[in-house]
C-alpha cells in the first residue's frame, strides 16, 4: 500500500468520526431532555420553560446551519483541514464544558444553551470540511464509496443519537455529554497528526458582507419558523404572531439582500454560478426536501411511539424515551445496509439510478406509514423504517458524490459548506413545518375528543373543557418527553385529587390517553406523512432530472 493509499483511508475514517460525533450530539440530547432538566432542577413541561426546551434542542441545529457555508468557504481559503482540525478541538471543549455545568434553574438552561450554541460550531467546522477533505483524498473512481461511508455514518448518528441519549439518560444526566469528550479529545490529537492538506488554499478576501447577511438573514428565518410552532393568544401554533411574521419577512429580506451583494463582489462567499451546474442545483434541492422529510418523520415516530403505541404495548411512561430509540433501530439498518453499496455502484453506473430509485422507494415507505393504524403491528413498522432507511442510504451516498464531483476542486471546501447547510437547515426547518402540521390536526379534534373523555371519567365539565381547550403543543411536547399527558395536564391543576381512586388510576393509567387520542392523533399523522411523501416525490423528481453523469473536468488524483 502506497503512502497515498494509507493517507485516503486516514482521512476516511477521521472524518467519519468527526461528523458521526457531530451528528450524534445533534440528536442525543432530544431523548435525555427530561433527565437534563431534572438534573438542573426545571420543570420541561412547564409553559416558562417551553423557550429553554427548544433551544436547547435548536440552538446547535440552527448554528450548524448557517455557519457551514462560510466555515467551508473559509477551508477553500485557509485550510480545510486547518478548520476542520478546530472544529475537532472547539467541540471536546464545549462538550467538557456542558458536563460541568455549575448552575440550576433558569441559569443552568442558559449554560447549557450557551455550550450548545459553542459545540454547534465546532460541528459545522466539522460537517463544513469533511466532504471536501474527502473529495481532495479520493480519485474519482472511489470517491462515491468514500463519501457514501461518511454521509451515511453521518445520517445514522441522528437516529443512533436517541438511542444513545436514552442509554446515558439512564445513568446520568451528564452522562450524554460525557461521552464526546474523550472522544473529541482522541479525534483532535489523531486529526491534527494524520490530516494534511491535499488540496491548494486559495487566498481571497473575506466576504463580511455577505458573511453577515446570510448567517443573520439564516437564523432569523429558521428562528421565526421554530417560534412558530409555540401558541400564541388564542392560537394554537404562533403563526399570526406578528414578531413570527416580522421575522419571516426580515430572514427573506436579508436573504434577498444577500443574494445582491454576491453578485457584486468580487471574492463572494457563496459561489451563485455553482447553481448553473444542473447536478449541484438538482442534488442540493433533492438533499433539502428529503432532509425536511426525514426530520419530520423522525420527531413524529418519536412521538407516535412514546406517546401511543408503547404505552399501549404496556411501557411506563418514563421509559418509552429509551424504548423509541431501541424501536427506531431498523431505519438506521436500513442507511447502513444502502450507504455504502450504493455509493460503491453509483462510482461504476452514476448517481441518477440510485438517488432517484431511493427516493422512490422513501415516498412508498411514507404511503405505507400513512396506510398503517395507531396500534400496528411491530413487523410491518420495523419493514417500513428499514425501507425508509435503504432508500434513504441509496439516495444520500450518490447524490453527495455527484454534488462534490460537479464542482471545480478549488470550491470543494464552498460546495461541501453548501450541501452541509441544505441538509441542516432542513432538518432545523422540519420541527417547524411538521409540529406546525401535527398540531393543526390535532385542534381539530382533540379538544372535543378530549373534554368528553374526561368527563366521562368524572372531570368536572368547566375542568375539563378548560383543559381540553389548553394548547395540543402541551400534549405532544409531553408525549415527546415520555411523560404522562393526561397526568400532567390534570396534576398541574390539582384536579386529579379530588377524583374517586377507580377514575384517578384510569386517567393515569397506560392506556387512557393513548385510546382516546388515537383518532385526533391519527388525523395529524396523514397531514403530516402525506406532506412527507409529497415532498420525497418532488426531491425524487428533481434528483431525476439532474442530467446524466456529470463530473468536473480534472486530473485524478
Amino acid at each position: 500500500m502506497t503512502h497515498g493509499d494509507r493517507y485516503k483511508w486516514t482521512a476516511l475514517s477521521n472524518t467519519t468520526l468527526g461528523v458521526l460525533m457531530a451528528s450524534v450530539d445533534g440528536s442525543i440530547v432530544i431523548i435525555s431532555m427530561p433527565a437534563i432538566f431534572r438534573g438542573i432542577g426545571l420543570d420541561p413541561l412547564s409553559p416558562a420553560n417551553i423557550g429553554y426546551l427548544l433551544w436547547m434542542i435548536l440552538g446547535y441545529l440552527l448554528v450548524a446551519a448557517v455557519l457551514v457555508v462560510a466555515l467551508g468557504r473559509l477551508g477553500d481559503m485557509f485550510g480545510r483541514v486547518r478548520l476542520y482540525n478546530l472544529g475537532f478541538m472547539i467541540f471536546a471543549v464545549a462538550s467538557l464544558a456542558l458536563s460541568v455545568d455549575p448552575f440550576r434553574g433558569g441559569s443552568g438552561a442558559l449554560w447549557l444553551i450557551g455550550w450548545r450554541v459553542v459545540q454547534g460550531v465546532g460541528g459545522a467546522m466539522l460537517t463544513a470540511n469533511s466532504a471536501a477533505i474527502l473529495t481532495d483524498a479520493f480519485p474519482l473512481e472511489q470517491r462515491g464509496m468514500a463519501l457514501g461511508i461518511n454521509q451515511i455514518t453521518a445520517l445514522a448518528g441522528q437516529f443512533l443519537g436517541l438511542l444513545a441519549g436514552g442509554l446515558l439518560a439512564e445513568i446520568d444526566w451528564r452522562a450524554v455529554f460525557w461521552v464526546s469528550v474523550p472522544i473529541g479529545v482522541f479525534g483532535t490529537l489523531w486529526s491534527y497528526r494524520s490530516l494534511r492538506e491535499v488540496g491548494s488554499p486559495r487566498a481571497a478576501r473575506i466576504d463580511w458582507l455577505g458573511n453577515l447577511t446570510f448567517v443573520c438573514g439564516a437564523l432569523v428565518l429558521l428562528a421565526s419558523i421554530t417560534y412558530g410552532i409555540q401558541p400564541y393568544g388564542g392560537h394554537a401554533t404562533g403563526w399570526a404572531n406578528p414578531r413570527v411574521l416580522g421575522g419571516l419577512c426580515g430572514g427573506v429580506l436579508l436573504l434577498a439582500a444577500f443574494c445582491v451583494v454576491e453578485t457584486r463582489v468580487a471574492e463572494p462567499m457563496l459561489r451563485l454560478g455553482l447553481f448553473r451546474i444542473r447536478a449541484f442545483a438538482a442534488g442540493n434541492l433533492a438533499a433539502l426536501l428529503t432532509a425536511i422529510a426525514r426530520g419530520g418523520m423522525q420527531f413524529m415516530l418519536i412521538i407516535w411511539l412514546q406517546g401511543i403505541w408503547l404505552p399501549l404495548h404496556g411501557y411506563d411512561y418514563e421509559r418509552t424515551p429509551l424504548w423509541a430509540g431501541i424501536y427506531m433501530l431498523p431505519l438506521t439498518a436500513g442507511f447502513l445496509v444502502a450507504g455504502p453499496i450504493s455509493g460503491y455502484l453509483s462510482d461504476r453506473f452514476g448517481a441518477r439510478l440510485f438517488s432517484t430509485g431511493g427516493l422512490a422507494v422513501v415516498c412508498a415507505a411514507f404511503v405505507g406509514l400513512l396506510s398503517l393504524p395507531v396500534d400496528f403491528s411491530f413487523w410491518a413498522f420495523a419493514a417500513l423504517l428499514f425501507a425508509s432507511g435503504f432508500g434513504q442510504g441509496m439516495f444520500s451516498a450518490p447524490n453527495t458524490s455527484a454534488v462534490m464531483s460537479s464542482v471545480p476542486p478549488d470550491q470543494r471546501g464552498v460546495a461541501s459548506g453548501m450541501r452541509a447547510t441544505f441538509q441542516n437547515s432542513g432538518t432545523a426547518l422540519s420541527i417547524g413545518v411538521f409540529f406546525s402540521l401535527m398540531i393543526a390536526g390535532l385542534a381539530n379534534s382533540l379538544p372535543h375528543t378530549l373534554s368528553a373523555g374526561l368527563q366521562a371519567q368524572s372531570v368536572p365539565a368547566g375542568d375539563a373543557t378548560r383543559v381540553a381547550t389548553l394548547p395540543p403543543v402541551s400534549t405532544l411536547f409531553a408525549a415527546f418527553l415520555g411523560d404522562n399527558p393526561i397526568g400532567h395536564l390534570l396534576g398541574s391543576n390539582g384536579l386529579l385529587d379530588g377524583l374517586p381512586a377507580a377514575n384517578r388510576a384510569t386517567l393515569t393509567g397506560k392506556s387512557f390517553f393513548p385510546e382516546l387520542v388515537s383518532g385526533p392523533f391519527h388525523h395529524g399523522l396523514v397531514l403530516v406523512f402525506t406532506a412527507a411523501a409529497v415532498m420525497a416525490a418532488i426531491a425524487a423528481l428533481a434528483s431525476l432530472l439532474r442530467g446524466t453523469r456529470y463530473v468536473h473536468v480534472e486530473e485524478k488524483i
